[in-house]
């Protein structure tokens, strides 16, 4: 049987229902799904003879040197009545090469070595040009193309480059073991310098690569890898699907990245995206082969307007080919573990989110708003990557809650390992703007934290790369702008807007890792509290790089006060690695299996108290009142030891408490727990202790 060849399972006995019997009413939708999926794997068994062939198209499709030389290429244009490959090799000839077309729509040229060799010199620039059926000439870059290059003193679109380079990338490091705790850095590998310009791969790999290690992330989301025209794009406009970005260097340098990471022990996950393509048409696939519907739909179906992009039609054949072997390629050739699907609510629903809220209503998962040609395609790409490649992960960006995303396909869900918890960073901005911190509802903010679907993993982050991006603001931004650039160093009075934002700074993140998912995210520079937003080189901004780098400058400051939310960040990922609470069983609280127990939510004291990962984690997020001697129930009779202080002076603290002492529980109930402990629990000050 093939890897992704399914079984003739029901619905009923997959199981998507039991988990949540609120889905019993749209069983029919779901078994139509599941039943659309398994005719896909059927046809594509029957004639591509299976998914282990049908994802290896960049290994039939566009360029591919046979070991004696030859160059085989093959395109789909199916629009085109001529087609042949030009480039450097033949001075542009369009009568020199000319391809033949078979009965499906690919051309397809063999060009012989010459002296063993292949004919096309290796870096040299090449083409594909057809005509159309109205006799229109139109030269495109080819759609599988591995390597395409900018040259901005002629023009600003991108050249097509036939990448052969005489010595192929040797690896040096076996991936490492799936992390049963995942905790990502976010990253963009050409901001990851201080200096105002674009930065490499060879210095991500030779700067950058050691700080996440050292700060205790065990995987790292590379962003705006694959190749796009407009940098401010922030990699979501993409032009060749198969081509590394080559403004951070060559192919090679970005596998000796992964290569070093994986020497690491670090994953490495790959942007990916999927829901959308730039629409450009000298560098893009928009009208590759004259007609607007080759790789998208066409008119109005095939844009999204909002993203001023184009849409791919999931329900083609080749389509499927080309999207299902990028993802294998990545995998394949440059060794990604995993993938963070963008964009995955665009392309579930047909409305792709345009002004539509998501209520949580059902039906909203399962009317006629649902793209389930897209539903499917995602359902095939979790299938194909989990059963071919167990190790790997994917990841989900989705806002509408869609049930059953991050269940098994089998069970009649789409199949994604985590989906990203979007709503935690939007409850965090909101606060910081429009509440005083006397007013924080701890009730809301529990619910927010872990109000996610039984049984469906969660990729908890209090803010991402969005909340970076120039017209936001980040976390350290809202709570201490005023003074980040007058108040950050030590040898300035530490001021009660700084102190505020240091404290409130370490209590969010720690709260948001505790409580808000099984995994959890931060993209580079928030750890530290990065002094600026981010902003892309523009016309807006005369093309400035101000803004758009990493001021590593300013956390290895030793007389600046970054450092401080730097080792904070650096202990709580240490002690998510020693104890490991992402991955703790779940368990009953108020009814609902959560991964903590909450046991307390003190709105007057404003103090938080909840068990996870065999610790008891205490918060006070009071502005100004301190308690001695405040009891806290605890399930677990015995010895306690502090773990991790916020208060201590390594992180910027006022030193207030003895780390040194330990806590002996009273077998007394106290909320709802068998026992309890009296701790010193300072304002704005969080404590989580070890069960002994």
């Amino acid at each position: 049987m093939s890897p992704v060849e399914t079984k003739n399972d029901s619905y009923e006995e997959m199981g998507l229902s039991k988990i949540d019997p609120y889905l019993k009413p749209h069983v029919p939708v779901i078994k139509r799904r599941y039943d659309n999926f398994k005719n896909w794997v059927k046809k594509i068994n029957q004639n591509e003879g299976g998914f282990d062939k049908f994802t290896r198209g960049y290994e039939h499709f566009g360029l591919n040197v046979r070991p004696n030389g030859d160059i085989i290429y093959r395109e789909w244009a199916p629009n085109a009545v001529t087609a042949s490959l030009i480039g450097e090799f033949n001075n542009w000839d369009r009568s020199k090469h000319q391809m033949k077309k078979n009965s499906f729509g690919v051309w397809e040229i063999c060009i012989p070595a010459k002296n063993g060799s292949a004919a096309i010199p290796h870096g040299s620039k090449i083409k594909i040009a057809m005509t159309t059926p109205e006799g229109e000439h139109i030269d495109r870059i080819p759609a599988w193309i591995k390597r395409v290059t900018q040259d901005l003193n002629v023009s600003l679109a991108y050249d097509a480059i036939f990448w052969n380079p005489p010595q192929k990338y040797v690896w040096k490091n076996v991936s490492p073991k799936k992390p049963t705790s995942l905790r990502i850095y976010e990253a963009h590998v050409g901001i990851s310098t201080s200096e105002p310009r674009v930065g490499t791969y060879d210095e991500f790999t030779d700067n950058v690569l050691k700080r996440i290690k050292d700060l205790g992330y065990n995987a790292i989301q590379l962003m705006a890898v694959m190749e796009h025209a407009y940098y401010a794009s922030f990699g979501y406009q993409v032009t060749s699907f198969f081509a590394a970005s080559s403004r951070y260097g060559t192919p090679e340098a970005l596998m000796r990245l992964i290569d070093t990471a994986h020497g690491m022990g670090l994953y490495v996950l790959l942007d990916i995206v999927h829901s959308h393509a730039c629409k450009n048409v000298l560098d893009g696939l928009n009208m590759f082969d004259g007609s607007d519907h080759c790789y998208f739909h066409a008119g109005g179906k095939g844009r999204h307007d909002l993203w001023d992009s184009r849409l791919f039609n999931y329900g083609h054949w080749e389509v499927l080919r080309f999207l299902l072997s990028n993802l294998r390629f990545y995998m394949e050739e440059y060794g990604f573990d995993g993938f963070r699907f963008d964009g995955v609510t665009s392309m579930m629903y047909v409305h792709h989110g345009i002004g539509t809220g998501f209520s949580g209503d059902y039906h909203e998962y399962f009317g006629d708003t649902v793209d389930e040609e897209g539903v499917v395609y995602l359902m095939l790409a979790n299938e194909m990557i989990h059963k071919l490649y167990p190790r790997m992960i994917t990841v989900a960006e989705d806002v509408s809650g869609m049930p059953g995303l991050c269940r098994p396909v089998e069970e009649g869900g789409l199949g994604f390992d985590y989906r990203l918890a979007m709503a935690i960073p939007d409850m965090w901005i909101k606060l910081l703007k429009e509440k005083r911190d006397d007013d924080w509802d701890l009730g809301s903010i529990c619910w927010t934290l872990t109000n996610r679907r039984h049984m469906e993993k969660t990729i908890a982050y209090a803010e991402s790369h969005d909340q970076a991006l120039v017209g936001d603001k980040t976390l350290a931004f809202w709570l201490m702008d005023k003074e980040m650039y007058t108040n950050m160093s030590d040898m300035t009075e530490l001021t009660p807007i700084i102190d505020r934002g240091l404290a409130l700074h370490k209590l969010i993140r720690l709260i948001t890792h505790g409580l808000g998912g099984e995994g959890y995210l931060n993209f580079e520079g928030n750890e530290f509290g990065h002094p600026e937003w981010l902003d892309f080189p523009r016309a807006g901004n005369n093309n400035s790089f101000h803004y758009a780098r990493r001021q590593w400058n300013v956390v290895d400051d030793k007389f600046l006060r970054y450092k401080y939310l730097n080792e904070f960040d650096k202990a709580m990922q240490h002690l998510e690695e020693k104890f490991g609470w992402l991955n703790s069983p779940q368990v009953k609280n108020n009814f609902h299996d959560i991964a903590a127990y909450i046991s307390l939510k003190h709105e007057d004291d404003k103090l938080i108290s909840f068990e996870r990962g065999n610790l008891l984690w205490i918060l006070n997020f009071h502005p100004t009142k301190s308690f001695t001697d405040y009891k806290i129930g605890t399930e677990w009779a015995g010895k306690y030891s502090i773990v991790l202080n916020s208060d201590s002076k390594k992180f910027g603290g006022h030193d207030r408490i003895d780390e040194r002492q330990t806590y002996f529980s009273q077998p007394q109930e106290w909320n709802g727990r068998k026992n309890h402990i009296q701790v010193y629990i300072p304002c704005r000050v969080a404590l989580v202790l070890s069960h002994c």
